[in-house]
């Protein structure tokens, strides 16, 4: 599905679509039931299903443009993206990146995202390619930060059989298979020096050789590079090549933090509480005002990533019907954020745990307990709270272990 921009005040992903899967935007009441709206590709799509949206903060809250881009059906399948990061905003830099994107992205131009971790980069390097004539071809995502210098170049040129030991077969590295299409580098700026010469050198004339191979290959390749790194300083520190930075600061975009765009924070907290009770089938009436003022008074170091989290977890936790309210945030929201982000929350063994260590199933586990609690153990109860069948239940409280004295055990 196009992206759409600029057309009127709330946009809400309301409208359930027909057999492909794409949501359908509406805004305030210019869209009914039934009606059609053309997406991407000349594909038309019915809405044919709507949900009613009542926001519990104030409406002039969402007098906004909105950048829609939790489309799963083409974007997200398509190029295996993270896509849970809406470009949801009333920031004046936000839209003026939009517009820059619209721009650039049609041309062959490198660009350089920058950005602190959390901002959305992967999200903004998927934009460019799903609005350029790239659509279509290849995004191909590497992490140079994740691999060794060895191991990075083998998986961005690829190798020939035999080029080092336990090189049993031929690889094709990630330039080929993105040819046609877009490669993103993310965290650029913890790229070897070897391995940014032989970086610059595709993109001077887009030809590379595969490790232990003599044949030039060329490709077609536009490069998206993000980092989280001022990459001027790392020059001056000797850690950065200054001709890369020049070849691939043709186009640069520099995406605020969450604490600079104090007037998105509600908003994509709404976001996620909406896209969140949607999933697990949960009604949930908004943020209470003491919500809201904790959420635009923290400085989320985590930016949207941790804004995210923490609504999911929140979500998870609120008792149906209910608006999530400060102690929903965390279990002890004002610990939170009083804590600058450390989440204080004790597990069922007592131990304190760290958002940092909090992972999916002991956000799981934890509401499950709390489900089962609030049914006084009813597993039967606590299934249809969590909106999931009493078996699926039943399923997870033995994988996590979790017993009551109120159960009989099976003999």
């Amino acid at each position: 599905m196009k992206i759409i921009g600029n057309i009127g005040n709330l946009i809400e992903p309301a409208f359930r679509s027909n057999e492909a899967g794409a949501p359908i935007f509406r805004s305030d009441n210019s869209m009914k039931i039934g009606h059609r709206l053309k997406a991407g590709k000349g594909e038309n799509i019915v809405a044919t299903t709507v949900e009613p949206f009542e926001p519990k903060v104030d409406p002039k809250d969402f007098d906004f443009d909105v950048i829609p881009t939790d489309i799963d059906s083409t974007w997200g399948k398509n190029y295996g993206f993270d896509y849970h990061y809406p470009l949801v905003s009333r920031s004046p830099e936000i839209k003026e990146i939009f517009s820059l994107i619209k721009k650039v992205a049609k041309s062959n131009a490198t660009i350089l995202i920058q950005g602190e971790t959390g901002t959305g980069k992967e999200l903004i390097a998927g934009l460019i390619q799903f609005i350029s004539h790239r659509a279509d071809k290849p995004f191909v995502k590497v992490n140079c930060a994740a691999l060794p210098e060895n191991l990075l170049e083998s998986e961005l040129f690829g190798h020939e059989k035999g080029a080092f030991t336990g090189a049993y077969q031929t690889r094709v590295g990630k330039f080929e298979q993105s040819d046609g299409g877009t490669l993103f580098l993310d965290e650029i700026g913890d790229m070897h020096l070897t391995t940014q010469a032989k970086i610059l050198r595709v993109l001077q004339d887009q030809t590379f050789t595969r490790l232990g191979g003599n044949r030039t290959i060329q490709v077609d390749v536009r490069v998206v590079a993000a980092t989280n790194k001022d990459l001027w300083h790392e020059i001056e520190l000797g850690n950065f090549r200054a001709d890369l930075y020049y070849r691939l600061n043709v186009v640069t975009l520099h995406i605020p933090p969450l604490r600079k765009r104090a007037e998105d924070i509600v908003l994509i907290a709404e976001f996620f509480r909406r896209k969140f009770s949607r999933e697990i089938r949960k009604k949930t009436r908004g943020f209470s005002a003491e919500t809201m003022e904790l959420l635009r008074n923290h400085q989320w170091p985590g930016n949207i990533r941790e804004l995210k989290n923490l609504v999911e977890r929140s979500v998870l936790v609120v008792e149906d019907g209910q608006e999530i309210s400060a102690k929903d945030l965390s279990m002890s929201g004002k610990d939170y954020f009083a804590a600058g982000g450390k989440d204080r929350r004790r597990s069922t063994d007592g131990e304190l745990l760290s958002l940092d260590t909090l992972n999916l199933e002991v956000i799981e586990k934890e509401a499950i307990l709390r489900a089962l609690e609030l049914r006084n153990w009813v597993q039967k109860d606590a299934a249809n709270l969590l909106g999931i069948s009493p078996r699926a239940l039943n399923y997870k409280i033995n994988y996590h272990n979790i017993t009551h004295a109120s159960w009989k055990k099976n003999t």
